[in-house]
C-alpha cells in the first residue's frame, strides 16, 4: 500500500466534507490526513486528503468521489511535480536549563516560537512530515506537553491549476 495525496476542488457548502468522508468510511477507505480550507474563491474549497491503497483503489476512489455533486475537480497530487506541507503547534516544557538548547533546535528547522511562559514554549514547525517527525522526536525529551497536526496539504508546481484538469 502507497500513499496517495488527493487534492479535491469542491463548492463551499455546508455537508460536503461530511459526504466526502462518509464515502471513506462507507467503503473501509482510511484517511490518514485531511486539509480543508476556503479558496481563492470562497464560493470553493480544497480538500487534501493523505490515503494508502494501490493504484486500483485509488482509481475507484477517485471515481467515486467524481460523482459527488458538489465535487468540481479531484487530482492526485504527485512528490514529483508537487510541495506538500503540515503545520505543527508543541507545547514543550522549557525549564530554564533546557530553554536554549530547544531554541536553538528550532533554529535549525527553521520553526518559530509562538508563545513563551515560565516553564514552556509553544512552537510551530512547517514542513514535510518526516521533518516535523524529527523534531518532534528531538523534543520528546524536554516533554511535550500538547501537539497539534494540520494534515497535509499541497499544491502541484507550475502555472496548472486543478481547474485546468479535464475530467477523467
Amino acid at each position: 500500500m502507497e500513499k496517495h495525496i488527493l487534492s479535491i476542488l469542491v463548492e463551499n457548502h455546508s455537508s460536503v466534507l461530511s459526504r466526502i468522508t462518509g464515502l471513506f468510511s462507507r467503503r473501509c477507505f482510511n484517511i490518514s490526513s485531511l486539509s480543508v480550507g476556503e479558496t481563492q474563491d470562497p464560493k470553493h474549497s480544497r480538500i487534501t486528503i493523505e490515503t494508502y491503497g494501490d493504484e486500483f483503489i485509488i482509481g475507484q476512489i477517485q471515481k467515486q468521489l467524481d460523482n459527488l455533486v458538489d465535487v468540481i475537480k479531484i487530482i492526485e497530487l504527485k512528490p514529483c511535480n508537487s510541495v506538500y506541507r503540515e503545520t505543527n503547534l508543541i507545547k514543550v516544557r522549557a525549564d530554564s536549563t533546557a530553554r536554549a538548547e530547544i531554541i536553538d533546535t528550532v533554529k535549525i528547522f527553521r520553526g518559530s516560537i509562538i508563545d513563551v511562559s515560565q516553564e514552556s514554549l509553544v512552537i510551530e514547525i512547517l514542513g514535510e512530515k518526516d521533518k516535523n517527525n524529527a523534531f518532534i522526536e528531538l523534543m520528546k525529551p524536554y516533554g511535550i506537553l500538547e501537539l497539534v497536526r494540520t494534515g497535509i496539504t499541497g499544491l502541484e508546481r507550475g502555472i496548472k491549476t486543478l481547474k485546468d484538469y479535464k475530467d477523467y
